[in-house]
């Protein structure tokens, strides 16, 4: 949490559980992202089913889900498997 709310930079959040196959689907497609943004975007995973507090906090009710914060709030929230094109648009949205 704090990590997600102190950040100098945005941070996406891979919000998943290990029994979501979306959620499998999705874990590459980040992983390249975190490649590719290195130094300018933070990327972390959150366990839903461990963490379920924190989920419900940012009101998620499915994964996999996408929330990427700037400045510790959340600016996009991003449901569902989507193309690796479409993820970057919204993390150079937050970039600016």
């Amino acid at each position: 949490d704090q990590m997600v709310l102190q950040a100098k930079i945005p941070v996406l959040v891979d919000l998943w559980a290990p029994w979501c196959a979306p959620c499998r689907m999705v874990a590459p497609v980040v992983e390249e992202l975190a490649s590719e943004y290195e130094g300018r975007v933070s990327f972390a995973k959150l366990n839903v089913d461990q963490n379920p507090r924190t989920a419900s906090r940012y009101g998620i009710m499915s994964i996999p889900t996408l929330l990427i914060f700037k400045d510790g709030k959340p600016v996009s929230n991003i449901v569902g498997f989507r193309p690796k094109a479409e993820l970057k648009r919204s993390l150079d949205a937050a970039l600016g």
